[in-house]
């Protein structure tokens, strides 16, 4: 089990500990407190608790963070808490929002050339890297990141470059060199006094031990991490990752009922902390060791939970393995079919990554298979072959008929199946080569839009910046339907209600006003096709955009409703509607949003009315045959 091994690695190190005083009496203080800087330093003190005790709390502190920083305009604080945010993120699993925030974290950090702050946040951005199955993307940024420190002195942050870097080597299977950084990085501790990197280092050693298969000194390791982690009150998270290691090494040296042990304390502690990197991971390890006792059906909950959880967090990297692990254990509790299932999704997830190798499994399971269809076809035959020799005596006339017609019929049989295997089989292809070109239109939007970012980030003037941000919206609302169809199940329709929940919050989480305005999604589910789901989001990206402009002044907090329902078969109603000030006036703009809009509505076959009364509401109505 290579991949779940190194799954625990936490994202940032650091040694914080205030046992003398609690985010309660923070939060008093913070209370009372006047001045901005003041306030900042208490909420990063808040954030650095709350992560060792529950994660969606200090999300929660680091957002505060964010709100006050931008608001006191502080170039030095903000990209601080930009970092914390992103790490809050990724330890929730929350992947893409991560990446967005270490991006700001970086163009804050450039600003105030805070080269520290620039290295710690290229190693956050290469855990998201590794959890996204790009290794070398990866070693890069740890690389980079290790050289800055170096630059600096800044020992601990070499130390903790040194331990990455040897993760990163482990995770490309380059052991030998990741067990020359592991020694270096605790010789180096060692030599600096640094008891805060301790934990860390023996953690990563422990980790490269398991790869190379010396499970007693990797136990040894983990046992050493976890001492030293409760020993520096270093969380329940650091807690949680540890403990998980040391029911590997239980569980690879055969000692299963220590490492169920170890697993379950684990789960535990994951759950205490509100940690669902640690929780899927942990489970899925449960379900490997009940696997390895041949308690499949318990082995089959847990597997299946994991698939759940990763495939929900597009936890691509360990992913692959465990859809092996579910069709394994179908495979012996004899359901061929469901195991084929996931081995195909294993080599599908495999292909689009290019990250494992070719797996023998799967012809051994299509054999399994095959021979269970054949074995019942020869049962079928044995039995007529009896009735017919209890006739031979009858007539050879009527024998001889009756195995012409059993002949024709076997040879029917055989084509029909030949040709709806063929069909099958063709259709599938079909249908992933359609999930892999939605899936690369998808990671290219991403790029246009990243680039677009970069420009905006470099323009000083306010106009072209916001319409830069403005076009990036507008990409992301395509590549957002893309998303959609590559993870979705069905390759023809999108469901409108998931896909505008997610641009709209994308769209506030760009103009920074996921506060100041309220969703509401007044729609059933509904499924459209791609033709006209784009120029209904896009339609969505231009309304929504206007109001957060001119809606609501002045920081004023309001509400958007979307509705959107079919009232015949063919007609189309979206409703766009807020309780601002009704002056956003788009139906008779003359700017690139109302032609925009305009050309989109013609596009649907569709008319447009504005009505301001308590507020703007954007009405349309589209005749749209097309319409799933």
């Amino acid at each position: 089990m290579k991949k779940l091994i190194f799954l625990f690695f936490i994202i940032n190190t650091f040694s914080y500990s205030q046992d003398n005083i609690t985010i309660i009496q923070l939060q008093q203080k913070l209370n009372l407190e006047k001045e901005s800087i003041k306030k900042l330093e208490i909420i990063n003190d808040m954030v650095n608790i709350a992560f060792n005790q529950d994660m969606a709390q200090a999300l929660k502190f680091s957002k505060l963070g964010v709100e006050l920083s931008e608001k006191a305009n502080n170039k030095n604080w903000q990209p601080k808490f930009y970092e914390m945010q992103g790490r809050m993120h990724a330890n929730l699993l929350h992947l893409d929002s991560a990446t967005s925030f270490f991006n700001k974290a970086l163009k804050g950090y450039d600003l105030v050339d805070n080269k520290k702050g620039r290295a710690t946040t290229l190693f956050k951005l290469a855990w998201v890297d590794k959890k996204n199955g790009n290794l070398d993307d990866a070693l890069q940024k740890d690389l980079s990141g290790l050289k800055i420190m170096e630059l600096l002195g800044y020992k601990n942050g070499i130390c903790d470059g040194l331990t990455r870097v040897s993760t990163d080597l482990t995770h490309q299977n380059r052991l030998t060199e990741a067990l020359d950084y592991a020694e270096k990085a605790i010789r180096f501790a060692e030599e600096n006094n640094l008891t805060s990197e301790m934990f860390y280092v023996n953690f990563n050693a422990a980790n490269v031990a398991m790869a190379k298969q010396n499970y007693a000194q990797s136990l040894e390791y983990n046992k050493t991490a976890l001492a030293i982690a409760q020993e520096q009150n270093l969380g329940l998270p650091n807690e949680a990752d540890v403990t998980n290691g040391i029911g590997n090494a239980y569980k690879r040296l055969g000692n299963y009922p220590e490492a169920i042990k170890s697993y379950k304390a684990c789960l535990a502690l994951a759950k205490k902390a509100n940690y669902p990197n640690a929780t899927s991971t942990v489970i899925a390890n449960l379900g490997e060791v009940n696997m390895l006792l041949g308690n499949y059906s318990d082995a089959l909950e847990y597997q299946l939970e994991t698939v759940k959880l990763q495939e929900k967090n597009n936890d691509f990297s360990n992913l692959i393995e465990n859809y092996n692990h579910v069709s394994t254990i179908y495979s012996k509790l004899k359901n061929y079919k469901f195991a084929l299932d996931y081995k195909q999704k294993a080599y599908t997830l495999r292909d689009s990554i290019a990250s494992i190798e070719s797996d023998a499994k799967m012809s051994e399971l299509l054999t399994q298979y095959e021979t269970k269809k054949k074995e019942k076809t020869i049962a079928s035959q044995e039995s007529k072959i009896s009735q017919q020799q209890l006739i031979q005596t009858l007539s050879l006339g009527f024998v001889a008929l009756l195995i012409g017609l059993l002949v024709f019929g076997y040879i029917s049989y055989r084509n029909r199946s030949k040709t709806n295997t063929l069909l099958a089989a063709k259709n599938e292809e079909i249908e992933l080569l359609l999930k892999e070109v939605h899936h690369r239109v998808k990671n290219n939007l991403e790029v246009v839009s990243s680039l677009l970012s970069l420009q905006s980030a470099q323009i000083e003037d306010l106009n072209t910046k916001e319409a830069m941000i403005e076009s990036q919206n507008r990409v992301n609302s395509i590549g957002i339907v893309h998303q959609k169809l590559y993870q979705g199940e069905n390759l023809g329709a999108i469901e409108m209600k998931d896909y505008f929940l997610n641009l709209s919050e994308s769209i506030l989480d760009s103009l920074g006003a996921e506060k100041k305005v309220n969703l509401n999604l007044a729609m059933s589910q509904l499924d459209l096709d791609i033709d006209t789901a784009v120029p209904l989001g896009l339609i969505i990206n231009e309304l929504l955009t206007n109001t957060v402009k001119y809606a609501f002044p002045n920081n004023n907090q309001g509400t958007v409703t979307i509705k959107l329902e079919k009232q015949n078969d063919t007609i189309l109603h979206l409703e766009v509607s807020d309780n601002g000030t009704g002056k956003t006036g788009i139906t008779q703009g003359t700017g690139f949003g109302s032609q925009l809009v305009s050309l989109l509505t013609k596009q649907l076959n569709g008319i447009m009315k504005e009505e301001n009364q308590n507020g703007t509401t954007f009405i349309f109505d589209f005749q749209l045959e097309q319409a799933v």
